[in-house]
């Protein structure tokens, strides 16, 4: 059975990916890895404390265990990265280069790099953006992940790694709390709803932002690691669709179940972030190269939230 590396198990994404491949290929072949304990349960199996900047921890946890594959996970996300952009460029950049030099080295056979729709930027169509098309991001993650999907595509065409990429929307989940990202706010809102408190949201009401439910981001990311290697025609990354919403619609849904519950507006920072970014993605390259089809609509993500989610 191959071994799997995931670095940033702590986080939102690799908390519930980390549990999914345990379910699908047993825990002691999923290494769960990152600076900090896990926060949430993620069954029984092996964790390593690893410092992606490190690559000689790295290379020595890799050779422990005989790991195959990685899932890099560990980055600094939108707003966060905003606040600490040298930091944000090194961790987001050398954590790549790290990972993809041990494929090079043939060392590991495959890997698993998340991108984001921060490769987009204002001058990006914003209705159905397109899997090829302008991309001029104005933040230092999006610049980050710009940069990432050409090295990839780059180290796949140059040096024939199997590099695989998704670029997420934002994601929501009940299993773990957001990690600094201009999307939080549809998680964050849930948490108010049940305690039944007004919400302050940083967005305007009608900022339209692509959104996707957990259960389809990590099915997706196994779906495509998984599909055969002649059918992975774009190495940088490719466009995932789910769901698209403002603040305002997704009130709205909750107030069906929350009915007292109240909101308001007062934008901050990220509300500029949010404007560059698009409002829905085709991702008909996915869809046609690996099978991708999302399976969740809003009602039936607020409905598995407001059920789930603990004030």
């Amino acid at each position: 059975m191959k071994k799997i590396l995931v670095v940033g198990s702590s986080g939102q994404i690799g908390t519930e990916l980390v549990i999914e491949l345990r379910k699908r290929y047993g825990n002691d072949s999923v290494i769960a890895s990152d600076v900090q304990p896990p926060k949430a349960q993620l069954g029984d199996g092996p964790f390593e404390t690893l410092d992606i900047l490190d690559k000689d921890r790295l290379h020595e946890v890799i050779l422990k265990h005989q790991v195959k594959e990685v899932y890099l996970l560990a980055a600094l996300l939108s707003a966060t990265a905003e606040k600490n952009p040298a930091f944000a460029w090194k961790l987001n950049m050398d954590g790549l280069f790290h990972v993809l030099d041990l494929a090079k080295a043939k060392i590991i056979d495959k890997i698993f790099w998340p991108s984001s729709i921060a490769v987009f930027g204002p001058t990006t169509p914003k209705v159905n953006t397109p899997q090829f098309t302008i991309m001029e991001p104005s933040t230092v993650y999006g610049i980050s992940k710009q940069a990432g999907e050409r090295w990839c595509e780059y180290y796949a065409k140059k040096h024939g790694v199997d590099v695989r990429s998704i670029r997420y929307p934002g994601l929501i989940s009940y299993t773990s709390p957001p990690g600094g990202g201009t999307t939080d706010y549809a998680v964050d809102i849930f948490y108010y709803a049940k305690r039944n408190e007004k919400y302050t949201c940083f967005l305007k009401e009608n900022t339209p932002l692509p959104m996707m439910y957990m259960e389809d981001a990590i099915r997706a990311t196994i779906d495509l690691m998984e599909a055969p290697a002649e059918k992975v025609k774009i190495r940088s990354s490719y466009n995932i669709s789910g769901i698209s919403f403002t603040p305002k619609e997704i009130y709205e849904q909750i107030k069906k179940s929350v009915p007292d519950f109240q909101i308001e507006y007062v934008p901050d920072f990220r509300q500029a972030i949010a404007d560059s970014w698009p409002g829905s993605i085709d991702d008909t390259e996915a869809a046609k190269d690996w099978g991708w089809k999302a399976k969740y609509n809003l009602s039936a993500l607020a409905q598995i939230m407001l059920e789930h989610i603990q004030a």
